[in-house]
């Protein structure tokens, strides 16, 4: 048996003739790059997460960047972001000019430490922006409260968590704004790169659409700083079809961590991913954790099995932020993580047998 750590054919292949009118309609229409394939997707995705606005961009990296950038964030802030995630969080900061400082992560939800969030603020912190790692919501209400009291912006990345929940309500309004990710092998992926932001606050959602179309509501008429941002018309239609399966494809991933959770229990030094009382987990990654992570992790390719690495080198020890001055041991917890993280495929595609085939070799290895 074969196991792939993502089918995309797969999936892809379930929504293939629809996908393809939708790409005829496009080429019919000439409306390539945002349109009113865009428009519908915006509306429909806003809806599904409780958001009032949602602006489709070109990839959950620029919903970064515009999430801090259309709040003033610049040269001399400071952001706080977790040192356990993708590099993309950091960007955002960088891209605006400022600092990202990091903070530690939890060694039950893999999110942020409300605890080290709290040490690292200083007068030229303005942003704080929680990860949903892998699919789980951080603990909103406690950061919330956290940048309430010190004056400063709450943002979400919810690049791998579209559908997660907080306490029975769907991420992406708890913050001033929430970027995600449509990245192909996301929970909700295009056919290509996509992103957006959403968000309650109309402001920020004008100034967002501005700023993804060079600064400008009116063609030639550029009345703020602005990027090339926008998202393509192909792709808009793409995560239009796809959205009406994600609830489906979501309760199908968390049907699989079910799965190995009933299989792995108790099984060598494994950890399984806890899911937070608070939280409704989407499964965009299944990550255990072992101190034989390489061993298991080359046995399993032996058996034809992929798995993935999430994450296997922090933030803070990144040849690109040695300038901010961390060492290894700063951040205990997400270094721990880093050493003896495993992620084991997930998909809603993924079939009964060929979990039982991934755990029954995982045994067979600790035996």
């Amino acid at each position: 048996m074969n196991i792939p750590f993502i089918d995309l054919k797969k999936q892809n292949d379930t929504v293939r003739e629809e996908i393809l009118k939708s790409i005829e309609h496009i080429i019919d229409a000439s409306s390539f790059i945002l349109g009113k394939s865009v428009s519908d997707f915006e509306n429909d995705f806003a809806a599904v997460h409780n958001s009032r606005y949602c602006i489709g961009l070109s990839s959950g990296t620029d919903g970064n960047h515009l999430a801090l950038w259309s709040l003033g964030i610049k040269a001399g802030d400071e952001v706080i972001i977790p040192a356990n995630t993708f590099i993309a969080t950091a960007w955002g900061a960088v891209l605006c000019g400022a600092k990202p400082v990091f903070a530690d992560c939890e060694k039950d939800s893999y999110n942020l430490d409300l605890h080290d969030v709290e040490k690292k603020i200083s007068p030229k912190t303005k942003a704080i922006v929680a990860v949903h790692l892998y699919g789980q919501s951080a603990d909103l209400d406690r950061l919330k409260e956290i940048s309430d009291r010190h004056g400063i912006y709450l943002l979400e990345d919810a690049a791998q968590s579209h559908l997660a929940e907080y306490k029975g309500k769907k991420i992406g309004s708890h913050g001033v704004s929430a970027s995600f990710s449509f990245y192909p092998g996301k929970n909700l992926g295009a056919l290509g790169e996509g992103g957006a932001v959403t968000t309650n606050d109309q402001e920020i959602a004008e100034k967002i659409r501005m700023m993804r179309d060079h600064g400008c509501k009116q063609k030639y008429h550029h009345e703020t700083y602005g990027h090339n941002y926008r998202m393509e018309g192909i792709q808009g239609a793409v995560l239009g079809i796809k959205l009406k399966r994600l609830q489906s494809w979501t309760d199908k991933r968390r049907e699989a961590a079910d799965k190995y959770r009933e299989l792995l229990s108790n099984t060598g030094d494994i950890e399984l991913p806890k899911e937070m009382d608070y939280a409704k987990h989407v499964y965009h990654l299944f990550v255990i954790k072992t101190s034989k992570r390489d061993g298991l992790q080359e046995y399993l390719k032996e058996n034809s099995i992929a798995t993935g690495l999430h994450y296997p080198v922090p933030l803070h020890l990144q040849k690109c932020f040695a300038n901010l001055g961390y060492k290894k041991g700063d951040f205990p917890v997400t270094e721990d993580l880093a050493d003896k993280c495993l992620s084991l495929p997930i998909f809603p595609e993924l079939t009964d047998n060929q979990i039982e085939y991934i755990c029954e070799k995982i045994k067979k290895f600790f035996e």
